[in-house]
């Protein structure tokens, strides 16, 4: 009987599963979500708040604790000073899990695993970049410019679709 036994094996030796789970966490600091089976979603979670939890600290001696875990340095700097501060009035629950449904291949089920605070940060900058873009098309020297080039491409376009040549520039 495995009772009081919370460590999920996965399959895999205890330092090959040490190794995966740092590797996943790493890959979650980098791309802020990662996409793996549910079990691994489950395993990686518990170790991603505890580094969190670390990064909240601050200290060198965390610092040098989430490196001797992660052993990858740029993703202890993204970290500390990224993802901790925006957790910094959170007091746990820093990751969701967001079940996908079963895999093609082998129906193995599949699941998001993400920062909760993350997709904020994704939607404050989408707009700040549509709005460059909107900013620069109301100017009005762009408006008449943009006109003309709508109508002459609708214009190349019926010929072309007729299956008339038009002469190379």
């Amino acid at each position: 009987m495995r009772h009081q036994k919370k460590t999920v094996k996965l399959g895999r030796t205890a330092e090959h599963r040490k190794a995966l789970l740092a590797n996943q966490v790493c890959s979650l600091i980098e791309h802020q979500r990662i996409k793996t089976t549910l079990a691994k979603a489950k395993a990686v979670r518990p170790l991603a708040e505890k580094m969190v939890t670390l990064g909240k600290k601050g200290s060198l001696h965390a610092r040098r604790t989430a490196l001797a875990v992660l052993r990858q340095a740029n993703a202890v700097k993204k970290l500390f000073d990224d993802i901790a501060p925006r957790a910094a009035e959170r007091k746990g629950g820093y990751t969701r899990i967001v079940k996908l449904g079963a895999r093609k291949s082998d129906s193995a089920p599949v699941a998001f695993i993400e920062w909760v605070d993350a997709p904020i940060v994704a939607e404050e900058a989408a707009p700040e970049e549509k709005g460059k873009k909107g900013k620069a098309a109301k100017t009005p020297a762009a408006d008449p410019a943009a006109k003309p080039a709508r109508k002459s491409s609708k214009k190349t376009a019926a010929p072309a679709a007729a299956g008339e040549t038009k002469p190379t520039e």
